[in-house]
């Protein structure tokens, strides 16, 4: 299978504190990967380094076969034009419409007519289930599960390979949240693309995801299909998953 992420004895320092130890994983073309944890586990640490924010004190990160310690700036901003990253407050630009929130990097590079965009804009809302009647509204006209799904249309404009969603499901109620678990389950299945999925929405990580993997205290505690890591004895994984059994609907 075809490799989007390795990471390979991944340490990460920060004011002298290790805050991500020893990490190992791949991800793998076309697959829904979902990192799982408490707050401060580390789960947005190992995102923020996959996008290059932040680079590894030790170890070794690929995406797309390129090794982000050896590669230059430029040739990481064009890296990042493959990725596209759904910020956990969806992170929409208030005084931008809808459609400009969607358009935003192409806005900022140039070479399209309104025209060009709007339909773009329209394009990409329809993959994420909304029409034409949103594209003149502001950010503040939505409801939240809207302005999740706007963020998304926005993450997936440049049509990227992997998409990276930072708690999708985040503020958002039972209900909506699994409208949001089913259109990432959409996407990938229209368009192909990987998904990263970061999140403490055990339900969702346990129903969408092709694997899991479990993360405490910078430490990677387990990785496998859901299925697999549901029967994992170790303490942590079952503290946290035992009373949630019975709601969980595995795919």
């Amino acid at each position: 299978m075809e490799e989007v992420v390795k990471v390979e004895n991944l340490y990460k320092e920060i004011n002298g504190r290790e805050i991500l130890k020893d990490i190992s994983f791949s991800i793998y073309k076309g697959e829904i990967f979902s990192i799982i944890g408490e707050s401060g586990s580390g789960k947005t640490s190992i995102t923020k380094i996959i996008v290059g924010l932040w680079k590894p004190s030790r170890g070794k990160v690929l995406v797309f076969g390129k090794d982000l310690n050896e590669i230059s700036k430029l040739e990481l901003d064009e890296l990042r034009k493959d990725i596209g990253y759904v910020f956990q407050e969806g992170a929409l630009f208030d005084s931008y419409k809808v459609w400009e929130n969607v358009v935003f990097y192409y806005l900022e590079h140039g070479g399209y007519s309104e025209k060009e965009l709007r339909e773009l804009a329209l394009e990409k809302l329809q993959l994420v289930n909304l029409d034409e009647s949103v594209l003149d509204l502001y950010p503040s006209d939505l409801s939240g599960g809207m302005r999740k799904r706007v963020a998304i249309a926005r993450a997936i404009a440049t049509s990227p390979k992997l998409v990276i969603y930072d708690e999708p499901t985040s503020g958002l109620d039972p209900i909506t949240s699994r409208v949001i678990d089913k259109l990432i389950l959409e996407l990938r299945n229209k368009t192909g693309s990987t998904a990263l999925v970061v999140t403490h929405d055990m339900i969702s990580a346990f129903g969408i995801s092709d694997r899991v993997m479990v993360v405490e205290q910078g430490k990677v505690i387990a990785i496998g299909k859901p299925e697999e890591v549901l029967e994992n004895p170790h303490p942590y994984i079952q503290s946290f998953v035992g009373n949630l059994r019975p709601c969980l609907k595995l795919r």
